[in-house]
């Protein structure tokens, strides 16, 4: 019973965030051109590093909602490394999640962790830059490319003049008219087609959440307090687990008032959101095994430099993390929560029936 009551508390979590990374994916494709993706994130050097990492940091997405964004990313154009350091940077931190940083583990913890999450990220997508130099561009997009002619193409050129040109100023004007339609149309799709590539390893992620946060209780994790042999044990932890930024956040708080050390928390704050079986699973599906791997290594030992790091500071400065914690933080209204959850079950078991009601 504990079980499903943490299952459902999990899952309307991640519904509102799910959702609007969702709708953030088909966005990318829709509104980005691909151009500029091209120009920007396609490359697999520092350069698009570092702009899919500054572009994920002030996002609001959790490990769910980033899926389908970086997804969205990814088969718009960009390459492997920088969707790595996309999908790293977007969870570990956001606006939102520093303003509650702030407020409950005090301003120190709230200036660390984003430049933590900022140098994880970049790490990360150096280690698949570096050592997964295979196709840095998905099937879907070379798929879309062959396939897909300009408009403006020399071909329509050819054509005779008498045949209007899609290039002429009524088809820009046609373009425009139905540019909302568009885009509509282009998040209604990408929203479909990404649930259900996620689907199946989103729904594993929570159950095996549920799982840990029902039988491993917090004591387990405080015991443990200090030093590296604790933060081995939170990556352990942190990695399969499901826990966005925002949330992570007051747990951490509760860890160091149980006695665990700052640089401990921040592994937990570092490695939980951006790391879980739903995370590791689409990444393998979609980056491949190896880019997965590279993926794993780079959060967990920036997580385990940075906690000792942290920990340095405080211990140098004589800062005292307990009494910076305080506070408390109120999430995303519970209707919307299951508005989100109810939509994304609709939507969800109407694709399975779909082809039954469509045949009959």
């Amino acid at each position: 019973m504990i079980f499903l009551q943490n299952f459902l508390e999990l899952s309307l979590e991640a519904a509102p965030w799910l959702v609007f990374g969702l709708v953030l994916g088909g966005l990318v494709g829709s509104v980005i051109p691909t151009s500029f993706l091209d120009r920007h994130l396609s490359g697999d050097g520092l350069g698009s590093i570092f702009k899919a990492t500054i572009m994920g940091a002030p996002l609001p997405l959790c490990s769910c909602g980033v899926i389908p964004a970086a997804l969205g990313l990814r088969r718009a154009g960009a390459s492997k490394p920088a969707t790595a350091a996309f999908l790293v940077s977007t969870p570990e931190t956001g606006v939102d999640s520093i303003s509650v940083t702030y407020a409950l583990l005090g301003p120190v913890m709230a200036v660390v962790r984003p430049i933590a999450a900022l140098f994880s990220a970049i790490t990360t997508g150096l280690l698949v830059a570096i050592f997964d130099r295979g196709d840095q561009r998905s099937d879907s997009v070379s798929a879309v490319e062959e396939n897909t002619s300009s408009c403006c193409s020399s071909k329509k050129k050819e054509e005779p003049e008498t045949t209007e040109s899609c290039c002429s100023s009524s088809g820009e004007a046609e373009i425009q008219k139905n540019g909302i339609a568009k885009i509509v149309s282009d998040i209604q799709s990408t929203f479909i087609d990404l649930l259900n590539s996620i689907g199946k390893w989103l729904l594993i992620g929570l159950v095996f959440a549920a799982a840990v946060q029902t039988f491993l209780p917090t004591d387990f994790l405080a015991s443990w307090g200090q030093g590296f042999i604790a933060m081995g044990v939170m990556v352990l932890v942190g990695i399969p687990m499901y826990i966005c930024a925002t949330a992570s956040t007051p747990i951490a708080a509760g860890l160091v008032l149980a006695g665990v050390s700052p640089g401990v928390a921040l592994v937990l704050l570092l490695t939980g959101p951006a790391t879980n079986l739903s995370t590791l699973g689409v990444i393998s599906q979609e980056l491949g095994k190896r880019s997965m791997w590279l993926y794993l290594l780079g959060v967990a030992s920036t997580a385990m430099v940075a906690g000792w790091l942290v920990n340095a500071l405080f211990t140098l400065y004589e800062i005292d993390i307990q009494a910076q914690v305080h506070g408390s933080h109120v999430g995303v209204p519970i209707w919307i929560q299951w508005g989100a959850l109810l939509l994304l079950v609709i939507v969800a078991l109407y694709q399975k029936i779909k082809p039954a009601v469509t045949s009959a």
